[in-house]
């Protein structure tokens, strides 16, 4: 069954963002107050290999030659992965979509208002996440490094991770009620979670940047949730 990769996010309250960068700010109350599935893993390789298969499409090139099926897909555009989602969608009979950035942050804190969902000593990241430190500059398999109180594997590090939601400066008009930001924005759209690459600082659970949805990146890919 689909369900057996996938966590069940409690429904409550957190408090979003953080007062460490100003598109982080405001700190300000959320409540998820429906029930979703998020996927314990980022989209790999192999998942958008049987997706590609059926459809026809591309599978996006890779410059690492390390590379096998089990690492995150990654040099996926927005659109590819809201395509993905679709076809998911269609061939289980579920609403499978990308998360919002709201959803994203909750499943990712799983409790805790740090700068980590593990507390704030980031030299502890590098028992949950491949990044600058530990990389070697390319990514790694999915669930190989120890995961969040929920359960949920790599939400800090290996790729940045596309969310539903259109980018904002910062969070005065975005909803409080887990939706996604929908109004256009020239900055494109929002990502979650640091990458192989990325600075202790950019895996924090409050991070977040911003592409073009058009964009490809080799530290680029994406998770998905289930509405149920």
């Amino acid at each position: 069954m689909i369900e057996k990769n996938y966590i069940k996010l409690p429904r409550g309250t957190f408090l979003m963002g953080s007062e460490y960068m100003p598109n982080e700010m405001p700190v300000h109350e959320v409540t998820i107050d429906y029930d979703i599935l998020m996927s314990k893993y980022q989209v790999t390789v192999e998942d958008y290999m049987l997706y590609a298969q059926a459809t026809g499409v591309e599978i996006p090139t890779d410059k690492h030659t390390h590379l096998g099926v089990d690492v995150p897909v990654r040099r996926v555009t927005w659109f590819d992965a809201v395509a993905y989602c679709k076809w998911m969608s269609e061939r289980e009979g579920k609403t499978i979509r990308l998360p919002t950035e709201a959803e994203w942050e909750y499943a990712c804190r799983a409790g805790s208002n740090k700068k980590y969902f593990f507390g704030n000593d980031e030299t502890l990241l590098t028992q949950y996440a491949w990044y600058s430190a530990n990389s070697k500059r390319v990514t790694h398999n999915v669930g190989t490094k120890e995961s969040n109180p929920w359960g949920l594997y790599d939400m800090y590090g290996n790729v940045w991770e596309w969310t539903l939601d259109r980018y904002a400066d910062n969070y005065e008009t975005t909803p409080i009620d887990g939706t996604h930001h929908k109004l256009y924005s020239e900055k494109g759209m929002s990502l979650r979670g640091g990458a192989w690459s990325a600075e202790p600082k950019n895996c924090r659970s409050a991070r977040r940047i911003n592409l073009g949805a058009t964009s490809r990146n080799y530290f680029v890919g994406f998770r998905v949730v289930i509405e149920i």
